[in-house]
């Protein structure tokens, strides 16, 4: 029997709902809450046009980012995303839809090449430089037929150098974007280095974005604004042409209103690129659709360790995380409580971080810097002279400091500190935490994304004591992957999210485990200070 063209078969497949995980049958969709795959039949069925979907994103980018209450997400708005999806929905109807993500609007945080717009990696130092291509997993999204619509605020350079004695940058600023506000409450910070992601999907400005995350950057920033994120297996995804931070821990990631369009759009980024050697180990590991991971009673049975070395730093916190802790129960999780790291990985897990970013970031931003065109400093010494001048108005003096110490105490790429560090401190800790999963024989381990809810803009004066730390770290030397999904809000209004932590290539455990405690949870609100708009509504 003849096969179907492949346009056909997804046609088909989403007409009939298949894929379907929201409100689609609803005669109403709703902006906030609907997902890719409501989106998708609602275009199929002719109810929608991606052109109007753009327009609808628009509006509420007009009306919140630069206005109202300014929220100032967007470095740049794309100047020809509304010709791409007429474009899109003349080739749905003459040829059907490439893919899922077929006309669907997203963001990039501003360190992912495009082609066609520039990329600054927030820095004005970067004004205006276009790459000459497009970042690998970007390639990948506009051939499925996404659409970007805009590149989102970022900590300049993914929030390197910063320095203890150092004053901090202001919560979610950067040279480049300004200063991103937390659309939860405009007093707060939307957390970095992916803050201008996290707050624009938060307020729903496209329907999923991207964001990097090297010690929490992905989760940091979802769970500041109360959305869901992943950091992903390290080479699950290409980090070919993303600005560096530092590679040993890079890895870029999707961030969205909910779980189901986080593993939509996860499929759609994976594969393994000749351009970035860690992807070859997700051969055999990766798929082209984690959807079908989405299922109600994913957690009956699950072995899920709780993480209590990060609690007892708020109280609000806690209160939502005991609640979510026996809301697993109830879906039928088995519990382990307490789980305890090692001691070794709780006292090296910053210092290692610490150490080789700053020595990775020295060298790799210059291999950065050196492809691209004339004009622009092509080392870390020379982004500090340029920062230095009086002449470039530079508006950052606290990057210019953090960045003028790292490419001071940085360690040469041949110290033997730094590869010790590297080949020898990070396997230590990965082999002490799947030790550590093997002995409690654990699924996932949970834990609060961010121990504390969002913190202010204004970052704290020089010399205050550090907080208590965070779990994200942990996932980023172990290279293993960290689900991040809204468990409830406090009583002043702030988000808080549970991350589900597992072993490398488990993101299939850990999207069913995600998405079985969205849906009894519910726990997402749009933020209040970029509520509803009329249009937002519209008929399915």
């Amino acid at each position: 029997m003849r096969q179907q063209p492949l346009r056909q078969v997804i046609s088909a497949t989403l007409l009939a709902g298949t894929l379907a995980l929201g409100n689609v049958h609803a005669a109403e969709l709703d902006l906030a809450t609907a997902t890719i795959a409501d989106l998708e039949t609602a275009m199929n069925r002719g109810k929608l046009t991606s052109a109007k979907l753009v327009s609808l994103y628009m509006k509420r980018i007009e009306a919140y980012d630069k206005k109202g209450p300014n929220i100032n997400a967007v470095i740049l708005l794309n100047p020809n995303a509304l010709a791409e999806a007429k474009a899109l929905d003349r080739e749905r109807k003459t040829k059907g839809p490439r893919s899922p993500l077929h006309g669907i609007p997203i963001v990039l945080k501003d360190n992912y090449n495009t082609f066609d717009m520039p990329t600054t990696a927030g820095s004005q130092l970067l004004a205006g430089s276009v790459p000459p291509a497009d970042a690998f997993v970007v390639a990948k999204l506009r051939a499925a037929g996404a659409i970007i619509l805009a590149k989102t605020n970022l900590s300049e350079f993914a929030g390197c150098c910063s320095a203890p004695g150092i004053a901090a940058v202001p919560n979610g600023f950067s040279s480049a974007g300004g200063q991103t506000r937390n659309p939860h409450d405009l007093t707060k910070g939307p957390s970095g280095s992916s803050g201008g992601s996290g707050a624009a999907i938060a307020a729903a400005f496209a329907q999923f974005g991207l964001g990097t995350d090297t010690g929490g950057s992905i989760r940091g920033p979802s769970s500041a604004n109360g959305i869901a994120g992943l950091k992903p297996t390290r080479g699950l995804l290409s980090r070919a042409g993303i600005v560096p931070l530092a590679l040993s821990f890079d890895t870029g990631g999707p961030m969205a209103r909910n779980v189901s369009d986080i593993a939509a759009a996860l499929g759609a980024m994976t594969g393994v690129d000749p351009a970035d050697s860690a992807t070859a180990a997700s051969a055999g590991h990766s798929s082209t659709d984690y959807t079908q991971y989405l299922k109600v009673g994913s957690l009956k049975g699950a072995r899920i360790g709780v993480a209590r070395d990060f609690f007892k730093q708020n109280a609000e916190t806690d209160r939502v995380m005991e609640r979510s802790i026996a809301q697993l129960k109830a879906l039928g999780a088995t519990v382990v409580d307490p789980v305890n790291y090692p001691d070794y990985v709780l006292q090296a897990r910053q210092p290692l971080l610490t150490l080789v970013v700053n020595s990775e970031f020295k060298t790799q931003i210059a291999e950065y810097l050196a492809t691209l065109r004339p004009g622009y400093p092509r080392t870390l010494a020379e982004l500090v002279a340029k920062a230095s001048d009086p002449a470039t108005g530079y508006r950052s003096p606290e990057k210019r400091d953090g960045m003028r110490n790292t490419d001071a105490i940085a360690l040469d790429a041949n110290d033997p500190l730094f590869i010790t560090a590297r080949d020898k401190g990070l396997a230590l800790v990965r082999e002490n935490v799947l030790d550590l999963f093997g002995k409690y024989q654990l699924d996932a381990l949970v834990y609060p994304t961010s121990p504390r809810p969002p913190t202010p803009i204004t970052p704290p004066p020089v010399g205050t004591p550090p907080l208590g730390g965070s779990a994200t770290g942990i996932a980023n030397i172990t290279g293993f992957p960290d689900l991040i999904v809204p468990a409830g809000m406090t009583d002043d209004g702030l988000p808080v999210t549970i991350s589900f932590f597992g072993p490398a290539w488990s993101e299939p455990k850990l999207l069913g485990y995600g998405y079985d405690f969205e849906q009894a949870t519910k726990a997402r609100v749009l933020p209040k200070f970029t509520p509803a708009l009329p249009s937002d509504v519209f008929k399915n």
